[in-house]
Parts: C-alpha cells; sequence; structure tokens
C-alpha cells in the first residue's frame, strides 16, 4: 500500500492509501523472445500453462536477425554466384552477371521482417502473452518491465548472447562485428576478420565470393580448433584456393579511418593495412547486464554465464536458463530442444530423466566455402575417452560429380568432398562423423539419427546406396562390414571391384 500525504491545510488523518497495481501472474514467466525462449512458452501454452513472453527487440532473438537466417541467405547468395561462374562448364553462356549487395539487403530485410511477424502470430496463435522493453529481476520470480510487474511460477532466463569486440584500441571505433556486416549495403574492396570461429570463416567465405579480398587472422595455427583437425586442415587448404590468405598472429590495435584501416599485430609481427572493414567474429558475450540477476539470487560465472544443472535449473528455486546465456552449445536448434525438453518436464508431466537435455551427438554445420558438417566426437575425443585401441577411423575423399574435370573451366579450382567416421569397440559404433565438401550440410541429419539410435559400421554398410550422389560414399567406405557373420574362407570383394563406380575421383 502507498500512503498518501495529506492536502495542505486538511487535517493529518485525512491522509489515504491506495492500492499499487497487482503484479500480473502468470505460470510461466520467459524473458527473451528469441528461438529458444519462444519454443519453451509455445511448448508450455499447449500444456495448458499461462505462458508469457518479453523481449525488448524484434521477436526471433539473433537467429532470426543477426545470426543463421540472414548468413545462410548470403551463403546462398555466394553460393549463386559460384555456379555462375563454372556455368560454361555446363554449356550455359551467362554474360553481365553482377552483384549488388544493396538489393540482397533489401530482399534479406524484408525476408527477416515478415519473420517477425510470423513469430508474433505464432505466439498470438498459441495464446502466449507478449510483453515489449526490457527486464529487471526485482525479486527470484518477479520482474519489472517499465511500469508493469508481472510474476511467474516458473521463469526461464533465454537472452541469448551479442558479439564481443577485444578492449584494443580502434577495435570499437573502427571495427564492425557480424552485425555489422548485416548493415553493409556494399561489399568491401578489401577485409581483414578477425577470429577463428566458424562465424569468422563463414563471413571470410562469402565476402571473398561476393567480390572482397579477404584476410582472415586467427591467433592459433589453425581456425576451428575444436573441431575435427582432418576436416579443418581441407578447409584451410580450400579457402587459400579461393584466395583468402591466413594471417596468423593476434591483434593488438587498429589504426587509420573509415576510408583505409590497418591491423598491427601483437609481438611485433608486422602491420597490415588498407583494408575497407575490420570485422570482428572473436566470441560472443552473454545478454545479462540489465537483468540485476542477484536481485534473483541467480549466480553467474566468471564469463557471465549463468550457472545451470543438467536440467536446466539456476541457483534460484524455480529459475531456469538455457540457450546462449549458458554457454553451453550455441546453437539455435539446442535452445529449442532444450527449452521444450524444459516445458515438458514443467507442465507435461514428463520426469526429468526423460527431459534432460542431451548434448552429445548435436549436429553442427559450417557454412564456409565449403560448408563442413560435423556429428558426435573428433579422432582425438574419442581417443581420449574410450582409448586408443577402441577407436577405429574410415575415410573416404573423392570429387562431386559437379566439379568433374571435364565440367570445370578454365582456371578453376576442382573442389574434393572429405569424410570420416570414427568408430569405437569391437561392433564398431559410430561416434563421429566430420565431412567437408558440397552438400555435405543438406547430407548430415539423416546421419546425425541413425549415430543418435546407435549405428555401427555394418548399419552404414548395409544401406543400399543411392548413385549418384555424395551421400553414397558414406554407406560404401571400404572395409565393408557385414551384420552377419561369414565362413572364415567366405571371399569379400573389395570396394575397388564394385561393378559401378561411385564418382569422378
Amino acid at each position: 500500500r502507498l500512503a498518501l500525504r495529506a492536502a495542505p491545510g486538511a487535517s493529518p488523518h485525512a491522509a489515504s492509501c491506495v492500492r499499487m497495481a497487482a503484479p500480473e501472474e502468470f505460470d510461466y514467466l520467459v524473458i527473451g523472445g528469441g528461438s529458444g525462449g519462444i519454443a519453451s512458452a509455445r511448448r508450455a501454452a499447449a500444456h495448458g500453462a499461462r505462458a508469457c513472453v518479453i523481449e525488448r527487440s524484434r521477436l526471433g532473438g539473433t537467429c532470426v536477425n543477426v545470426g543463421c537466417v540472414p548468413k545462410k541467405v548470403m551463403f546462398n547468395a555466394a553460393t549463386v554466384l559460384e555456379m555462375i561462374h563454372q556455368s560454361e562448364g555446363y554449356g550455359i553462356s551467362v554474360g553481365g552477371a553482377s552483384f549488388d549487395m544493396k538489393a540482397i539487403k533489401a530482399k534479406r530485410d524484408a525476408y527477416v521482417t515478415r519473420l517477425n511477424g510470423i513469430y508474433a502470430n505464432n505466439l498470438a496463435n498459441s495464446d502466449v502473452t507478449f510483453v515489449e522493453g526490457d527486464a529487471r529481476f526485482t525479486g527470484p520470480k518477479t520482474v519489472a518491465v517499465g511500469d508493469r510487474t508481472l510474476t511467474g511460477k516458473s521463469v526461464l532466463i533465454a537472452v541469448g548472447g551479442r558479439p564481443s569486440v577485444p578492449d584494443i584500441p580502434g577495435a570499437a571505433e573502427l571495427g564492425i562485428t557480424s552485425d555489422g556486416f548485416f548493415e553493409l549495403d556494399s561489399v568491401p574492396d578489401r577485409v581483414a576478420v578477425i577470429g577463428s570461429g566458424y562465424i569468422a570463416v563463414e563471413l571470410a567465405g562469402i565476402l571473398q565470393v561476393l567480390g572482397s579480398k579477404v584476410d582472415l587472422f586467427i591467433r592459433g595455427a589453425t581456425p576451428l580448433r575444436s573441431m575435427e583437425s582432418d576436416v579443418v586442415e581441407r578447409l584451410v587448404g580450400e579457402m587459400e584456393a579461393a584466395g583468402i590468405t591466413i594471417v596468423r598472429g593476434e591483434a593488438e590495435a587498429i589504426s587509420g579511418d573509415a576510408a583505409s584501416k590497418t591491423v598491427v599485430l601483437k609481438d611485433g609481427k608486422g602491420e597490415h593495412g588498407g583494408y575497407g572493414q575490420v570485422l570482428f567474429a572473436t566470441g560472443r558475450e552473454p545478454v545479462t547486464g540489465s537483468l540485476d540477476l542477484p536481485a534473483a539470487g541467480v549466480e553467474t560465472a566468471p564469463s557471465g554465464h549463468i550457472v545451470v544443472d543438467a536440467a536446466s535449473r539456476t541457483s534460484s528455486e524455480g529459475v531456469y536458463a538455457l540457450g546462449d546465456v549458458i554457454g553451453r552449445i550455441d546453437l539455435t536448434p539446442t535452445a529449442i530442444a532444450a527449452g521444450r525438453l524444459l516445458s515438458d518436464r514443467l507442465f507435461g508431466g514428463a520426469s526429468e530423466a526423460d527431459t534432460l537435455m542431451d548434448y552429445d551427438f548435436v549436429p553442427t554445420v559450417v557454412f564456409s566455402h565449403p560448408p563442413l558438417a560435423v556429428c558426435g566426437l573428433t579422432e582425438a575425443e574419442a581417443i581420449a575417452r574410450h582409448g586408443p585401441d577402441a577407436v577405429a577411423v574410415h575415410k573416404s575423399t573423392w570429387v562431386n560429380m559437379l566439379y568433374s574435370r571435364e565440367f570445370l573451366v578454365d582456371g578453376q579450382h576442382m573442389p574434393k568432398t572429405f569424410a570420416k567416421l570414427v568408430c569405437v569397440g569391437p561392433e564398431q559404433r559410430v561416434v563421429g562423423l566430420h565431412m567437408i565438401g558440397l552438400a555435405v550440410d543438406e547430407i548430415l541429419q539423416g546421419f546425425a539419427l541413425a549415430m543418435k539410435m546407435g549405428a555401427t559400421k555394418a548399419d552404414f554398410d548395409s544401406v543400399v546406396a543411392i548413385h549418384p550422389t555424395s551421400s553414397e560414399e558414406l554407406v560404401t567406405i571400404p572395409p565393408w562390414q557385414a551384420k552377419y557373420s561369414l565362413r572364415p574362407d567366405a571371399y569379400t570383394p573389395s570396394y575397388e571391384e564394385e561393378p559401378v563406380p561411385a564418382k569422378a575421383r
């Protein structure tokens, strides 16, 4: 209750009281209108919960607005341009082809805006309340949004992350991040991309194909250091063949002006200049600064990520967190899956054991040029977990028919596709699949399902191949293994003796 002062000259007893507006109460209060938060709220509503989503920016989060979706549009644009460059190899003459960044930006922005509307309609159709604004905790399960107070019996924090910029001179003033990439309306002549993660190699590849001269600055020996070294080694070769220069060194400053920028390296490794843009892709940080997490009793790690257990619980009872804000696997489908599992447990009656997010065998694609697709353990990880004697690997390298030498144009590099199976145990269960090359991004999903179901090398080999495709290579990697017993002296034909060759090699 809020006491009001009596009017001047009135009796002190004339003071009155008014009751403040009661908090708006929900069964499920979701802070963050990205893919994970929306998926969890809609699943909760499907179970009958009264759910609310709070978002201060555009619906859809990073993925829809400045992440996977607009990035894939640009990847597609670069892929179309690659096809045009090779068209004469297939007897198709395309004259005067050019790329207009301003035009694709307008179409891409319109597409994203339409998706924002779809997300809003989906919330309304699911009977989920949407509150636009910046949420701030005022208690364990209570937040303030402007002049409104909202509470939830359960609260989910799914606010995502944002690009981080290193604290070096000139970085904030002269550099851009992946967010800034989507604001470009022209292709820079020269670009320095600083970073070694998937965002760095994706944007470097896109810009190079679209017409920039790209230098990729990495601190270590290779990019994507946590991924399978065999695939990364081939990616580096393909990037260099496409004209990308890989510079090994750490930036200590950015100098210059808007027209021409210079990257100054540490340890006296020199300077590289003449860049129209310097793009930082050096990591991401959780967007939790405005939440006042201590007011909710929510513990964070030194990195700022929210600490959770296997069931997405934070240190505050009834408050949960998932997605990029926990720093586990920063992928949209991972957040969606974790969010739906959480709602099934909280509101659908499912058991905790059945709704723990499984972070093993999460298929991942890097939309580099060419794309890279991985699922499961690397060879090194398998050896560390199971021991060297329990691990077997099977590899295959081939040329996709599209790039057979007869169909290349003068001076065109011939890309190769590579696949590696990592298997463990006497049954050779497939625990890792790592690929690079044309269309591997579309191949991985079905094989990831097989791996999650416990498929073995013999299971792969038992599948009839689809010919001619790249996917058939995964079920024809020698040595062939049977799912049944053979006589010790039985003759097994070698792969090379198959009557139908797979593809040009």
